[in-house]
């Protein structure tokens, strides 16, 4: 398949590629480095619970790319506010 014809699927044929694309992802590897800077972004908005925002508002200003969100799917923090202090 070309990328062109993508845009050539009927839309329940665009959302099996979707549903066999994230299938293929869940199977990727986590490293161990990533499963650490998750859980070092974890521990610091549960000390500082104000860096965080609403789901629902991320997802509203589209900045979902920019942000780390955490595991309850109900907080993200935007990158920016995650540096080591």
């Amino acid at each position: 398949m070309n990328p062109a014809s993508i845009f050539d699927l009927s839309p329940s044929e665009k959302l099996q590629l979707v549903e066999d694309l994230w299938d293929d992802l869940a199977s990727a590897p986590v490293h161990d480095w990533q499963k650490q800077e998750l859980a070092r972004r974890k521990s610091n908005l549960l000390k500082n619970p104000a860096l965080g925002l609403p789901w629902e508002e991320v997802k509203g200003q589209g900045a979902v790319r920019n942000c780390a969100v955490i595991e309850d799917g109900a907080s993200a923090v935007p990158l920016q506010n995650m540096s080591k202090k």
